[in-house]
């Protein structure tokens, strides 16, 4: 174990054991080290006795919203995926037995390379590199766009229509139950984004926060070798995910409100030259993508206003932290206006 958290989170002799029994070659005893964690799920390195090496990933402790951080839903999509040209960890098992470990929880293998989270990691790439990079993190979202439903057993997996109303009405209700303060510009976005929903033309998987940070890159083959993160996966409109990377993605021409994304490290392709790569290999038409990213912005403001508002409510006296994140919120929902005028 590597701290206090992997001693809350793991129940070693439970886990070892179920580990023997459910991963073919696993070996005891094993080895866990906190790789990720925080508000998202928490993901671990499993190292066994014989050094082979996979992932373990389950929720966040502490008390948790019924739907949220389904690591049995986030398996079923990267099993689902493991025959398609989108790059994934290889799915191993999936512990659905909360006696095991008080939580579900799922395993996979491990994927060596880098996650590109980081300006100082990307600063140490030369420029053909990050192209290379950018080009080929956009095919792989072309290529999940194209995925088969049917074919992979993923029909069935939401909703396939109306996936910007929904995701308004669910926006707008946790904006009213989280803000810390009046914004009349979220509700003068938000009427914007209900006036001009553009059609939906097709649905299909959508990440939901796809961005370097959630991928692993092989830098020497200069290649995406695992998408990640697939708690925010669902079916609906695939320009919100060209929408979402969008405000991630730093362009000299049109400043974003997000800095610490690898690509302020600079030299890598426009976004526009992202979205011309992607009609190229989708065939699908991106003219509206400003709406989306308009959305994208919406969404994440409203979102960080939450964590602002959750802090505020465990930390009253750090008035300096509320401030940021409510500089951060105002940021964001700028962008939004700017992106849907």
């Amino acid at each position: 174990m590597s701290d206090q958290r992997s001693s809350e989170a793991i129940d070693v002799a439970r886990v070892d054991a179920w580990l023997a029994e459910h991963v073919r070659g696993a070996t005891p005893p094993f080895r866990y080290e906190l790789i990720t964690g925080g508000r998202s799920n928490l993901t671990f390195s499993v190292v066994d006795a014989a050094a082979h090496h996979f992932v373990l990933r389950r929720p966040p402790l502490g008390t948790l919203l019924a739907t949220a951080h389904d690591v049995v839903r986030e398996y079923r999509i990267a099993a689902a995926l493991a025959e398609t040209p989108v790059p994934v960890a290889t799915a191993l098992a999936v512990c659905e037995d909360a006696a095991v470990n008080g939580t579900p929880f799922a395993v996979t293998g491990f994927v060596d390379g880098v996650v590109l989270d980081t300006v100082e990691k990307a600063a140490l790439l030369d420029t053909e590199a990050r192209h290379a990079l950018a080009f080929h993190m956009i095919d792989v979202l072309a290529d999940l766009h194209a995925v088969d439903l049917d074919a992979v057993g993923l029909a069935d997996l939401s909703r396939h229509d109306s996936y910007i109303e929904r995701q308004l009405k669910r926006w707008s209700r946790q904006w009213a139950g989280s803000r810390t303060r009046e914004l009349p510009l979220i509700d003068d976005v938000e009427k914007r984004l209900i006036d001009h929903i553009p059609p939906q033309r097709a649905a299909t998987i959508v990440h939901g926060d796809y961005r370097f940070g959630n991928c692993i890159s092989d830098i020497a083959n200069r290649r995406i070798v695992a998408v990640l993160d697939w708690e925010l996966c669902t079916l609906g409109d695939p320009m919100a995910d060209l929408g979402h990377l969008g405000v991630y993605w730093f362009d000299p021409e049109s400043p974003l409100p997000l800095t610490n994304d690898p690509t302020a490290a600079g030299g890598f392709p426009s976004y526009r030259e992202l979205l011309q790569r992607y009609a190229a290999r989708s065939g699908r038409d991106v003219s509206r993508v400003d709406y989306y990213r308009g959305f994208a912005a919406w969404r994440l403001a409203i979102i960080a206003e939450g964590v602002a508002s959750r802090h505020l409510a465990r930390h009253p006296e750090d008035t300096a932290a509320l401030a940021a994140s409510q500089s951060a919120v105002e940021r964001l929902v700028q962008f939004a206006a700017d992106s849907l005028a």
